[in-house]
């Protein structure tokens, strides 16, 4: 072998690259006045693609592989440059290397509600967000239409438009699938395959494709989502006596004092009084329904419970002593030990306040006793 022969082997190129980043998709091998040597060796790795352009023209496309840069294997590359017999001169092209791999854990969301109409509910409002991934399924079509002379190109600049397609889709799909509201969430599965499905199409005019598109959630708007919780309680409740006397009893528990509680009561009884009229009503005499016997006589509902009375807390030289009833109150104001200006507390009052200004407790220091009779 001369000298030159070894000097030619020397200067032989070797084209690869390398990625070290999550996001690039598409990256353009750099040589100055893009003069690649004939014979040169390209080195394309899986998950990769190289594609080369020839003045302007998308030529070939090499798959992962080891390869020589001749003739033999660029057929659209020969025909280009009318090669019809060996050249070994540099030849002038842009290699641009396609990332084919997956890109998984990308967003996709709604921006704003998507009106549907459902077969319980009426019109409602739905808000729906998942992931997806993508890869490039073509790369020759992929850099005509999406990359161009881009010698960089990531995810972030196409992720906005194929997001905006996603939501597209759904919105069809979710508004004209006619499934309730409720039945939704055991439905999200087959909903990520069709709209996968209705997106491809579209996708693959740009050289992509979507493997996998979920949906992890639908959700109504704040207001009716509360609404289904009161109406899951009601349920929860049996009927409507029971549920009353279930509230009451959570706003005596919450310190909502006696006029809630009363409130309440009076509600729980005024639905027991209802639901024994109703059933009352179904007999049309003062015969039963066999003209033999009396219809019994339909229970007196019951009172409403007492009010709660509050109970009071002193507060006195930094401590606090109680609590004592209003009748303990009274007994202390008259014996001096409560004054106007001692500071008392019972639940649901707004921090400590004097005795004097409590409307309950004022009235215990403007009784007094009547004079004593004369002689005495």
């Amino acid at each position: 072998m001369g000298i030159f022969d070894f000097l030619k082997g020397e200067f032989i190129d070797v084209i690869h690259w390398t990625d070290d980043t999550r996001d690039t998709m598409v990256w353009r091998f750099e040589r100055e006045g893009h003069e690649i040597k004939y014979g040169a060796k390209l080195t394309v790795r899986e998950g990769q693609a190289a594609v080369f352009v020839h003045e302007g023209q998308l030529a070939d496309v090499f798959t992962p592989g080891l390869y020589m840069l001749e003739t033999n294997n660029m057929p659209i590359m020969t025909t280009l440059q009318h090669w019809d017999h060996g050249f070994e001169s540099p030849f002038k092209s842009e290699i641009y290397f396609v990332n084919t791999t997956r890109f998984n854990d990308l967003k996709w969301g709604t921006k704003n509600p998507i009106m549907a109409r459902d077969p319980e509910f009426g019109p409602v409002r739905l808000r729906s967000y998942g992931t997806y991934s993508i890869r490039v399924a073509d790369p020759a079509r992929f850099l005509t239409e999406i990359v161009g002379t881009d010698g960089e190109f990531t995810m972030d600049e196409i992720s906005y438009q194929i997001r905006n397609i996603i939501v597209q889709e759904f919105s069809r799909v979710i508004a004209g699938s006619g499934i309730p509201v409720l039945d939704m969430a055991a439905n999200t599965a087959d909903f990520g395959k069709i709209v996968a499905e209705a997106i491809d199409p579209v996708i693959s005019q740009y050289g992509l494709s979507i493997p996998e598109l979920y949906i992890e959630n639908i959700s109504l708007p704040p207001a009716v989502e509360q609404a289904l919780d009161d109406r899951t309680s009601r349920g929860i409740a049996g009927n409507l006596n029971d549920h009353m006397k279930w509230k009451a009893a959570e706003a005596v528990g919450n310190g909502g004092g006696a006029g809630d509680a009363m409130g309440m009561g009076m509600g729980a009884a005024m639905g027991l009084q209802m639901a024994q009229g109703l059933m009352g009503g179904q007999n049309t005499g003062p015969w039963g329904a066999a003209g033999t016997q009396p219809v019994q006589q339909a229970a007196q509902p019951a009172p409403p419970p007492p009010p709660v009375e509050h109970v009071w807390h002193i507060a006195e030289n930094g401590k606090t002593t109680g609590p004592f009833s209003k009748a303990k109150l009274g007994r202390m104001a008259a014996e001096g030990q409560l004054k106007r200006e001692t500071y008392v507390w019972t639940a649901g009052q707004d921090g400590w306040k004097p005795a004097s200004d409590v409307a309950e407790l004022a009235q215990l220091f403007t009784i007094l006793p009547p004079p004593p009779p004369p002689g005495i």
